[in-house]
This record gives structure tokens, sequence and C-alpha cells, in this order.
């Protein structure tokens, strides 16, 4: 079953993206003053998910890198390749169902149901992070076991 290590170690992995996309939809908000809610829940769908996999990927260079450094290696295309092919296995359909209809779901309605912008899109990202992260933190764990990471 879950254990705190597992909660430790998503918590970790995830924390610093989180952050950064947070921050983004928080700035995000702000477009809600010009902007339509459908135009504002895509514009900070997409600044949540330029900020989130930014960190990602440079989370996951830095730490090959690191790897590397200590081996005394240079970072080949063929490591870059598995990054990539990583992030695509952990988070690809979790991300085409968030950026397609979780999340703009969420972003439109919530502030609509709650009737402030800003309270509106924090829980609208709320929800919308709940299904994203479950299906994530799956394809993570399910990668762990295959050797995939």
């Amino acid at each position: 079953m879950l254990s705190k290590v597992q909660f430790k170690e998503w918590f970790d992995r995830y924390k610093y993206a989180e952050l950064a996309a947070t921050s983004a939809a928080l700035l995000g908000s702000q477009f809600s003053r010009d902007f339509e809610g459908l135009t504002t829940a895509y514009l900070i769908t997409f600044m949540e998910y330029f900020a989130f996999y930014g960190v990602i990927i440079a989370m996951a260079y830095i730490q090959l890198a690191k790897k590397n450094g200590h081996l005394e290696n240079q970072t080949s295309f063929n490591n870059l390749f598995r990054i990539v092919k990583n992030l695509v296995l952990e988070f690809g359909y979790p991300a085409l169902l968030d950026i397609l209809l979780a999340r703009p779901f969420c972003m439109y309605w919530l502030p609509i149901i709650t009737g402030n912008a800003v309270a509106g899109i924090m829980a609208g990202k709320l929800c919308a992070d709940f299904l994203f992260y479950f299906l994530s933190i799956v394809n993570y764990e399910w990668m762990k076991r295959k050797n995939h990471l």
C-alpha cells in the first residue's frame, strides 16, 4: 500500500515544478480582467504547462549531468532522448487529458461557480491537479517497476 516514503518521493519529485505552475496560474488569473472566461482558462493552462515542464525538464537534465559528471562522461544525444522518452511515458496521456479537457473545464467553471476569479482558478487548479497527479504517479510507479527510470 502507500507509505510515507512514497509520498515523500512524489513530493520531492514534483514540488518545484508544481510551485512554478501554481505561480504561473496565479499570474495568469489576472488575464480574467481582459479576456473571456474560456480564453483565460486556456491561457492559464498553457502558462502552467510551460512552467511545470520547464522545471521538470531542467531537473531531469541537471540530474543526468550530475550523474555523468560523477562518471566523467559527457551527456549524449541518447541520454537526452531517454529523458524525453521517460517524460512522455510518465506524463503522456495524463497531460493530454489534462490540457484538452480537465484543466480548461475546471478553470472555466469553478470561477463561475465560486463567483471569484482567483479563488475559482485555485479551486479549479486543485481539481485538475488531483486527476493529473493521480495518473502521472500511477505511470511513474509503473516505470519504476519496469526499470524505465
